[in-house]
């Protein structure tokens, strides 16, 4: 994994489900052997949601404690990645072969 795919792995993590950052750089770890910077997966979420790939949702947590952030996958969000999956699918069959 590098820096130039995390905005993959980010969109196939948000493919179920919306999730806040600090859940998402934790996945990143624990599914793909990988931990990004946390300014770095703040701005590749960022760049994400100025593209509307995703989109960002604020909730505040009951009681006392910060408001979360959010993120979804939208619709655009979802082609993209069928996209990114496509080439990466293309890419192995061309290195297999």
């Amino acid at each position: 994994m590098t820096i130039e795919n995390l905005w993959l792995y980010i969109l196939s993590l948000l493919r179920d489900n919306p999730k806040y950052g600090y859940e998402i750089r934790k996945l990143i770890q624990e599914k793909f052997g990988f931990k990004p910077g946390a300014v770095t997966a703040y701005v590749v979420l960022y760049k994400l949601v100025k593209e509307g790939y995703i989109s960002l949702k604020e909730e505040k947590k009951e009681g006392r404690g910060p408001t979360r952030k959010y993120y979804e996958i939208t619709d655009e969000g979802r082609k993209l990645l069928l996209k990114g999956e496509k080439f990466l699918e293309e890419l192995l069959k061309k290195i297999s072969s």
